[in-house]
């Protein structure tokens, strides 16, 4: 009996581990969506810098408008 009582505690744990990480995953992709959303309806190549400033990984040192040609 103690021993179907602890396997049934792990199960329970281990189901609301999984519901709680489902839940982090959900709204991390919710946000992420939201701001590729929001990107792909400003149009421009440089919108995500524009709408999301401080969001990226690699900053570039000036913003530039309009085409970027490799090399410049």
């Amino acid at each position: 009996m103690k021993n179907t009582y602890r396997l049934i505690g792990f199960v329970i744990l281990g189901i609301a581990a999984s519901a709680v990480t489902g839940a982090v995953c959900e709204a991390r992709r919710r946000n992420a969506k939201k701001r590729l959303l929001d990107t792909a309806n400003e149009g421009y190549e440089t919108a995500h810098d524009i709408i999301y400033p401080g969001k990226g990984h690699h900053r570039a040192k000036k913003l530039r408008y309009g085409p970027v040609y490799p090399g410049m």
